[in-house]
């Protein structure tokens, strides 16, 4: 079992390992900035309002449902569907050891849905519901699956700074495609290319990322240690799975603590991940913004966001990644009540906001994923991080729930983004209860120096 990385003069290829993790989430990163954060929320609402009824609504499923609220009722639906799927990953991961080979196949269905955006339009909103959620499915058990390797990949006292260098490395990569999605976007006429057609190259173009940079960590990634025997018929395989998947749901009771941060991190990250699959939305319907100034300040989350995630973890190394992030959570709730205030129609303040957004965001992420492999009984990474990544990187599923009933109910996208706070409140309140020393000895890993 893998429970921690030895010096790097003790592996000489443990830099190359690193390094084929951090371009994992230089990957899968364009998906979360251009496909969930900026272009697909705004589109796929426009294409649902074309096909809505006389009273605004649309009917998938037969249920009626708001034309604004579809992209967050299907980003939901989404998540409740990738549940189970991210379970069984992990624990058939964990049996069989296939961690990368699973996460290589996941990647690229995510990567073959995101390309199929690029033939939306019209008004086939249930095609972009469809494809969004394969995509994002795909991204949270690809996700999970990466983020298992992490305790093999650095020593207790290093997986800070590990984890906000892979941050560090998706949002860059995520920033680089922004860069070139917006000089296309921007210059579409006079490439001879409609909105429309602008930004389905834009959606596919994440795709197309995804795709060919995940061929490196499939590369470079070590191989992992099976917890069970392979040797085993199919059937077995499967009632195997399951039966490890109804262990691990048993066996967080044995871990209390652990439990009691999971289900903080849920919460608080639930608002963090709706702030980002939201923002364009809110940022066109309540703000007024144009799409080149919501593309050039997602950009600026992205930017921000680097300097943001290594700085945290250089404040984790002296006050703990508790701490550190405890200070993060209050930094959301000043920034979000700002953007419930900020006027509409300006730019400068919805730059600010994006400024404020990028410097707390890829700290408080990377910390948390950092504290949580900590808290992880051995031989059990990608199970657990399964469960991690229910809440995590755009596939919250409470937080947009909330926010699309605030504004059907209500009608405002302003008391559907303040609606968020109660997550973050939540949150703080229930991390601040976890004693992160104790959770960590109980499940038999080594303490950092400071934590």
């Amino acid at each position: 079992m893998i429970t921690s990385a030895p010096a790097a003069t003790e592996r000489p290829d443990l830099k190359r390992a690193q390094l084929g993790w951090y371009l994992n989430d230089w990957a899968n990163a364009a998906f979360a900035a251009t496909v969930l954060t900026v272009f697909l929320g705004p589109y796929l609402t426009d294409i649902a309002k074309k096909a809505a009824d006389a009273h605004g609504d649309v009917h998938p499923l037969g249920i009626p449902v708001r034309a604004g609220s579809f992209f967050p009722y299907t980003v939901s639906a989404s998540v409740l569907l990738s549940v189970v799927i991210m379970l069984l990953a992990g624990a058939a991961a964990d049996r069989t050891g296939r961690h990368r080979t699973l996460l290589g196949v996941f990647a690229y269905v995510g990567a073959g849905a995101t390309l199929g955006m690029f033939f939306l339009g019209g008004h086939h909103y249930l095609l972009g519901g469809a494809l969004l959620v394969v995509a994002n499915i795909c991204y949270a058990v690809s996700a999970a699956l990466a983020n298992s390797f992490l305790p093999g990949l650095a020593a207790p006292d290093d997986r800070d700074a590990v984890s906000s260098k892979g941050w560090a490395f998706g949002y860059a990569g995520g920033g680089l495609l922004l860069i070139v999605n917006l000089a296309l976007y921007s210059g579409h006429s006079a490439l001879g290319l409609s909105t429309g057609t602008a930004v389905r190259l834009c959606l596919a173009s994440a795709g197309l990322w995804w795709a060919v940079f995940t061929i490196f960590p499939m590369l470079r990634l070590p191989s992992r240690p099976a917890t069970a025997p392979v040797e085993r018929p199919v059937d077995e395989h499967a009632g195997g799975t399951l039966r490890e998947l109804a262990g691990t749901l048993r066996g967080m009771r044995q871990y209390p603590l652990t439990l009691l941060f999971l289900i903080a991190f849920l919460c608080y990250n639930d608002g963090i991940q709706t702030v980002i699959s939201q923002a364009s939305l809110y940022g066109s319907e309540e703000l007024g913004m144009a799409q080149g100034t919501l593309i050039s300040g997602v950009l600026l989350v992205q930017i921000v966001a680097i300097g943001g995630a290594l700085l945290l973890g250089r404040i984790a190394r002296r006050y703990g990644a508790k701490r550190t992030i405890l200070g993060s959570l209050v930094a959301w709730v000043v920034t979000l009540a700002f953007g419930y205030v900020m006027p509409a129609h300006q730019p400068v303040w919805f730059y600010a906001l994006a400024a404020a957004i990028g410097l707390v965001l890829g700290g408080s992420q990377a910390l948390s994923r950092s504290l949580f492999s900590h808290l992880i009984p051995p031989g059990r990474e990608a199970e657990y991080f399964s469960l991690y990544k229910i809440s995590d990187r755009g596939t919250s599923w409470m937080g947009p729930l909330v926010f699309g009933l605030a504004y059907q109910l209500t009608g405002s996208y302003r008391v559907a983004i303040i609606s968020l706070l109660i997550f973050f409140a939540v949150g703080f309140a229930l991390l601040l209860l976890v004693p992160v020393r104790r959770a960590i000895e109980a499940v038999g890993n080594p303490v950092p120096a400071i934590s």
